[in-house]
């Protein structure tokens, strides 16, 4: 049976390819600022300067536009969380921490744009965001049980799939603004957060490559538990059950878009170089993603088409 690695021992195999994807990264990434994708004639001043508060009357977005807005947003809000959670799994030393600092850098702008585009034209009420936005920082984000404490395995495995689901989310929401500003804004975002998952899905190979029935271990682990980092944060299963409901990110979605492009990629089901423990957690993996696909998306998708013929039938009424 091969000896497991620590993490520092992960780590300090891995940096020279962190180098590697680190140099691919700056070498493909565009940079763009945030303040280009603001329709800035649109503000006025609010009531503390003379001028209107917020009314709902004002936003030109549909209820789902708003939802899905508000969750990325809250969603980008909480960066300070993932970037202690990315620091303390990954290293804040080598290229490790250029990563790190890179990603964070990038990573904030996403939540600059979207609250400026939000407040700018008052598509939602700016006091309710500004008490969410409280109440979800201050809560944080953390792992979910089974998987904490778990190290750079966990953490990696997690992102190379959130990272995905993130960019999903944004670029389905671009699509339900009817808003044009707004599609090339999250567009924007949506192709960072792409280039977020290449780094993460590349390293994340490289750990099955070097270790391979420990990273196989903590993937199956993450796919069982997943939670998109917005869990928890005010109205999320409402604001979740509307965009599952229309096609932002569901099920479906999940499994067709997030999960199964990064497991083909790794090549999970075509592998060779597993021994026991790894088998056990791809077999795991194989019949959890079987339940996703028979059972638990055809039971989700039937309740949705429900619940929607019910709307339009009140809705012609």
């Amino acid at each position: 049976m091969p000896r497991e690695l620590t993490q520092r021992e992960i780590l300090t195999e891995l940096e020279p390819v962190a180098a590697e994807c680190v140099d691919r990264h700056l070498s493909i990434a565009k940079d763009w600022h945030p303040h280009d994708y603001v329709p800035w004639d649109d503000g006025r001043n609010f009531a503390a300067l003379g001028g209107t508060d917020w009314d709902p009357a004002q936003s030109r977005l549909s209820e789902v536009a708003k939802a899905a807005l508000i969750t990325n947003l809250l969603t980008e809000d909480n960066l300070p969380s993932y970037h202690r959670e990315i620091s303390e799994n990954f290293s804040r030393d080598g290229a490790w921490g250029t990563w790190v600092g890179r990603w964070t850098a990038e990573e904030n702008r996403h939540s600059i744009v979207l609250r400026d585009y939000l407040v700018v034209t008052r598509g939602v009420d700016p006091v309710a965001l500004e008490n969410a936005r409280m109440a979800h920082m201050t809560d944080g984000f953390g792992a979910p049980a089974e998987t904490q404490d778990a190290g750079f395995l966990h953490s990696v495995a997690y992102v190379s799939f959130q990272e995905l689901a993130t960019r999903v989310s944004h670029r389905n929401t671009g699509k339900v603004c009817n808003d044009p500003i707004a599609d090339r804004m999250l567009q924007r975002i949506a192709a960072d957060e792409n280039l977020h998952m290449i780094f993460y899905r590349n390293m994340c190979g490289a750990a099955l490559d070097l270790v391979p029935d420990q990273a196989m271990a903590a993937i199956a682990t993450i796919v069982e538990n997943f939670r998109m980092p917005g869990t928890g944060m005010p109205n999320f299963r409402r604001n979740g059950v509307l965009m599952a409901k229309h096609g932002v990110y569901d099920l479906r979605q999940h499994l067709e878009e997030v999960l199964m492009p990064v497991i083909r990629q790794w090549n999970i089901f075509g592998r060779t170089d597993f021994t026991a423990r790894g088998e056990r957690a791809r077999e795991g993996l194989a019949i959890f993603l079987d339940d996703l696909e028979r059972i638990r998306i055809p039971r989700f998708e039937e309740q949705r088409d429900r619940a929607l013929a019910r709307e339009r039938a009140r809705a012609g009424t």
